[in-house]
């Protein structure tokens, strides 16, 4: 496994929030029809993960987070912000050359929503646009034109969206989220940039089938162990995806970077790949050097 010179980039990290914080139920309650989800779950797909990361829980979650970076050579990592969440903020703040930020959209926030976002990149200086079309309420499917503000002022703002594509890991519908959709967004959108996130499981074949159509549209290991890495993405990226396919990953919300950097060194990526996966495909998608 050999690393970019200049280190990791990781595109999918958080700042943990203050232990016990709920925000995420509630956000996501008018969704959630199970009764464990609803009262037994401390995050949204609790049961996909164990022995989370210590991190998570720790008195200095931004302390606790930077020394697991050291620990493991990342050198930057994405982490998602918000006007409100203060602990996100300063890190991006206290720590530019570590961090830089993502911001959560939603189409049913209308022209609000898309001030937000031009707010954000332009007072919080953030890198790209998240969404997450099957924790919209209502749902949003992701080739759904109420989305369109959202992508074109992402075009206008020279920034790509981050979307979470294939069966999600909450007890939602997956109908939002189904691959299929974003050829209709890169078709309608050809200047915009999309990464997808959370694996676009069971349809990875499909993934691979549109970003050799689409020069545009890459793909981001976010919330998978190395050890499940789909087998379509990876001969990908050892063939003609090597600049397409972005590492990400879940720390701490429920991978440890010890877990995924034991793993990594079995994933059977060609040498020229490597340093693209884990660092250069991010400083150039994301324009961390502009």
């Amino acid at each position: 496994m050999q690393r970019p010179e200049r280190g990791v980039v990781d595109t999918m990290m958080s700042i943990p929030p203050e232990p016990g914080d709920m925000s995420w139920l509630e956000a996501l309650r008018p969704l959630l029809r199970d009764e464990e989800s609803l009262s037994a779950f401390k995050f949204p797909a609790e049961y996909m993960f164990k022995n989370l990361p210590a991190a998570r829980f720790a008195d200095d979650a931004l302390v606790a987070v930077l020394h697991e970076m050291d620990r493991f050579g990342v050198a930057r990592a994405m982490i998602g912000v918000s006007f409100g969440n203060e602990r996100a903020l300063a890190a991006l703040r206290d720590h530019p050359d570590r961090f830089f930020g993502s911001f959560e959209v939603d189409p049913n926030q209308g022209e609000e929503g898309v001030r937000a976002l031009r707010r954000a990149v332009e007072d919080l200086g953030v890198r790209a646009a998240t969404a997450f079309p099957a924790g919209t309420f209502p749902q949003v499917p992701v080739d759904d034109a109420r989305w369109y503000p959202l992508y074109q002022a992402c075009v206008d703002l020279d920034i790509p969206i981050c979307v979470c594509l294939g069966v999600p890991g909450p007890r939602v519908p997956a109908a939002p989220q189904d691959v299929m959709g974003i050829d209709e967004v890169c078709y309608r959108f050809p200047e915009l940039t999309v990464v997808t996130r959370h694996g676009c499981e069971p349809w990875t074949a499909l993934a691979v089938k549109l970003m050799l159509k689409w020069p545009n549209l890459y793909y981001s290991t976010s919330a998978f162990a190395p050890k499940h890495y789909p087998r379509d993405v990876i001969e990908y990226a050892n063939t003609r995806g090597a600049d397409k396919v972005i590492y990400a990953g879940y720390f701490p919300m429920g991978l440890s970077l010890e877990t995924i950097f034991t793993q990594l060194p079995e994933v059977p990526l060609r040498d020229h790949v490597w340093p693209k996966f884990l660092g250069d495909n991010a400083r150039r998608v994301f324009r961390l050097d502009a």
